[in-house]
């Protein structure tokens, strides 16, 4: 497998606002293939359209690492009656007539120009994708998915259309150089290979009212992530059981990085730019990660900037300068 990514990142990003009508939708739809998605005939409930599972112990690290508001759970509808379980009015996916969710990463809007476009715009964008090299700032970290690694080789093991593939068919280009891929392809769990290794089952779906309507409404708490990445860090590969630590202890660090996200909101900030205080070094001597604040002010800039788009650099402000790790930019790759 070879593919072309400079300048694309159109697996870290949701590009379809960039479509001009209906037909180029249809080429943007379907993405990535998971052991619950549409093309099996369960719907998510939320509207991200190349949503990353990842596994527990991935999910854990994140946890470990102070960086739990770069996650988010996704749930499902179920195919049929029979095997859903009805919260908030939908009717859920479940296992055993436990509802049933993945754990990936959040997409706040960033201000991005992919495809070789000249002016950028408010994209929902992989929480770690640097908006001015469109390079990711974990991919040589020992944080980096597993999933985000395979693609597109997954999809091209099962057959289906890639997101190179979709962005040549949108854009033109040639991004999928080489599409050959191992037979033994590791990492591709399916069905019950996943259970409670990337597909959790939460042991109280009564827990979940309020938090599934939430999820397709796109308003998830704190506290509803807290819950499905606690049940997520506690789950047992190949089983339904979970661990009371280690919930407990995912629920409380989920809740710690996420008061540390508003304390430096809330703190430190220069009214007049946005741009933040000296406190970067303290807070990170603290232990406190980047991305919670970093999410929280690509909404608050989003949201003040009234249709306009600012260019991409200006990640340098929201992300780099709160100890964002750098990318190496594409000269450093040839």
């Amino acid at each position: 497998m070879e593919v072309h990514c400079e300048g694309c990142a159109g697996c870290c990003m949701d590009w379809r606002p960039l479509l001009d009508d209906a037909d180029d939708e249809e080429t943007a739809r379907g993405r990535r293939r998971t052991p619950f998605d549409e093309g099996d005939g369960r719907p998510p409930l939320d509207d991200d359209a190349n949503f990353v599972a990842l596994t527990r112990d991935e999910v854990r690290g994140f946890l470990e690492a102070g960086m739990a508001p770069a996650l988010t759970p996704r749930f499902w509808r179920a195919r049929d009656e029979g095997e859903g379980v009805e919260i908030d009015g939908h009717s859920v996916a479940a296992v055993a007539g436990r509802p049933v969710f993945f754990v990936g990463l959040r997409k706040p809007p960033k201000p991005v120009a992919p495809f070789d476009r000249e002016e950028p715009a408010w994209l929902p964008t992989c929480v770690f994708l640097d908006p001015t090299t469109l390079q990711c700032r974990i991919h040589d970290s020992e944080r980096f998915p597993d999933e985000c690694g395979a693609y597109p080789a997954h999809n091209l093991a099962l057959e289906q259309e890639t997101e190179c593939e979709r962005v040549e068919a949108a854009f033109g280009g040639e991004r999928l150089l080489e599409a050959a891929v191992d037979e033994d392809l590791d990492g591709l769990l399916l069905g019950s290979q996943a259970l409670g290794t990337k597909l959790f089952a939460h042991p109280r779906p009564e827990a979940l009212e309020g938090i599934v309507e939430r999820t397709a409404a796109g308003t998830l708490t704190v506290t509803d992530r807290a819950e499905c990445l606690a049940v997520a860090a506690a789950s047992s590969p190949g089983t339904l059981a979970t661990s009371d630590y280690h919930y407990e202890w995912g629920r409380e660090r989920a809740l710690e990085a996420a008061a540390d996200a508003r304390r430096d909101s809330s703190d430190g900030r220069d009214a007049s730019d946005g741009r933040i205080d000296g406190t970067r070094d303290s807070d990170r001597e603290r232990g406190e990660s980047w991305v919670g604040p970093a999410i929280r002010e690509w909404h608050r800039r989003r949201t003040a900037a009234n249709g306009a788009v600012p260019a991409p650099d200006v990640a340098i402000d929201v992300e780099d300068d709160r100890g964002a790790l750098e990318t190496p930019g594409w000269d450093a790759l040839e």
